[in-house]
């Protein structure tokens, strides 16, 4: 009898406790998801913070967080974090939580591809004690991580044999603007005298002259054509040659940029899956621009938006003027030779980046 009535409470007992954690197990769990960077490069890692508290009376034995999170981004194995499982796309991890205790968990990645990674919503279960129930729910947590494409020095890039882009020509395109100042120096021989500034002379006793400023007389837009071939419905076979042109565009914007050189892209791809529109940004000089740059490159998705001599086109038909383009590509078509021209005729220079895939030149071995 006493057997009977043990086993009878046992079971009630499990049972009531199987019912208050199906009931209240996820009650008031908070959780939290962010990173310690906006945006990182190609092979640098981040630190992912998981933060979750339990704000109630009740404990919480365990606790299961699962994500989906891209393969591309991959965790460093740490000692005390022998409880995470990674299984293809899918990240799980287990919480143990007192009454009102809350956690922050930092784990490291390695982001080894490009690309904009957004991440939505999690997925969390818990249970009673001995594990007889068990209950689910999901939460939002928006958050997101930038990568953008690696960067080469110039040297590792196969820029066109007498490239306008080496140090001798970026000193050529800037020059002096009479119209900015920036101060003062001293008068040297064979300044003009309408360069005499008599304030700052009255002022030091000697003789003055204002420092011309300097302007750029020239605008660097980076092209990246993604035909691969003529048809642009025929799907793209190589990648990885896609991904080599965005790496080098990257590097050629980071060196413009940083010698004075208003810089812009564009591209027949696109953001939007829906829209597959082309990509075009104006040149500008400023690190603002700079990292616009390089958050477009990293969100680019690799496919067609349309022909790239249409693309080119529309340059021809807006009169562009007095810029030098530089055109990342794989093929050059005769159609896309005649908007090149066209565009020259207008007073613009184009220079050919031409992109060796792999396979051809395996198989040409």
């Amino acid at each position: 009898m006493n057997i009977a009535w043990f086993i009878f409470i046992t079971f009630v007992i499990a049972g009531i406790q199987a019912y208050i954690y199906g009931k209240w197990g996820l009650a008031r769990i908070q959780y939290t998801r962010s990173f310690n960077e906006k945006a990182v490069f190609e092979g640098e890692r981040i630190e992912m913070i998981d933060e979750i508290s339990n704000r109630k009376l009740l404990p919480v034995p365990w606790l299961r967080l699962e994500s989906k999170i891209s393969a591309d981004l991959q965790f460093q194995r740490q000692s005390d974090l022998d409880n995470e499982i990674d299984s293809g796309d899918f990240h799980r991890t287990l919480f143990s939580l007192m009454p009102y205790q809350k956690v922050k968990r930092r784990q490291h990645l390695t982001c080894t591809k490009r690309g904009f990674y957004q991440f939505q919503t999690v997925s969390l279960s818990t249970g009673d004690v001995l594990g007889i129930g068990e209950t689910f729910k999901s939460v939002p947590s928006p958050a997101e991580i930038i990568v953008y494409p690696p960067l080469l020095p110039m040297k590792d890039i196969p820029l066109p044999a007498h490239s306008w882009l080496g140090d001798i020509i970026v000193r050529r395109w800037i020059i002096e603007d009479p119209f900015l100042t920036s101060g003062v120096r001293d008068y040297s021989y064979g300044d003009p005298l309408n360069s005499v500034n008599w304030k700052a002379t009255a002022r030091t006793n000697r003789l003055q002259v204002s420092k011309r400023d300097f302007s750029a007389d020239h605008h660097l837009m980076i092209y990246i054509n993604f035909n691969q071939n003529e048809d642009i419905w025929r799907p793209i076979i190589d990648e990885p040659l896609l991904e080599k042109a965005l790496t080098y565009a990257a590097s050629i914007a980071q060196y413009a940029i940083a010698n004075g050189i208003s810089t812009g892209f564009g591209c027949n791809a696109y953001f939007d899956e829906m829209k597959k529109e082309p990509i075009r940004i104006e040149p500008e000089n400023s690190k603002q621009q700079l990292a616009h740059l390089f958050e477009t490159m990293a969100k680019v998705k690799i496919g067609t938006s349309t022909f790239f001599d249409y693309f080119l086109r529309d340059d021809v038909e807006r009169k562009m003027q007095g810029t030098d383009i530089l055109l990342i590509t794989s093929i050059v078509t005769i159609k896309m030779k005649e908007m090149i021209k066209k565009l020259e005729a207008e007073g613009n220079s184009v220079e050919v980046l031409m992109l060796e895939s792999e396979f051809a030149h395996q198989k040409a071995n």
